[in-house]
């Protein structure tokens, strides 16, 4: 997969509140399996499992079997472009709210 396709699918995958909140219940734990996930949820297991199937494809999510039991993780990692990105915008906010500051000082 390409770079940009993986951006691409990071952006995708977290543009939906459901995986949004998968992946704030995976920041907060170590592991958690599949039945404990679902329960977090007004929806059913197959459902929760395809929004963990995006964030698996997306490499956010790391799944590993213990017996009959999925078990997943967070990869923070793909996270970081997201966060590069969005950076980008908090520098030109601060820049153009300090300017509007010394507009409105030297109005006084």
């Amino acid at each position: 997969m390409s770079e940009k396709n993986l951006e691409r699918d990071v952006y995708a995958a977290i543009a939906d509140p459901t995986r949004r909140q998968l992946i704030r219940l995976l920041a907060d734990a170590k592991e958690l399996p599949l039945h404990e996930l679902t329960s977090q949820f007004q929806m059913g297991r197959t459902a929760v499992s395809k929004h963990l199937a995006i964030l698996k494809d997306a490499d956010l999510v790391i799944a590993r079997r213990v017996g009959r039991e999925t078990r997943y993780r967070l990869n923070a990692g793909p996270l970081k472009e997201i966060q590069d990105w969005v950076s980008y915008y908090e520098e030109f906010w601060k820049e153009r709210m300090a300017i509007l500051n010394l507009l409105l000082e030297e109005e006084k």
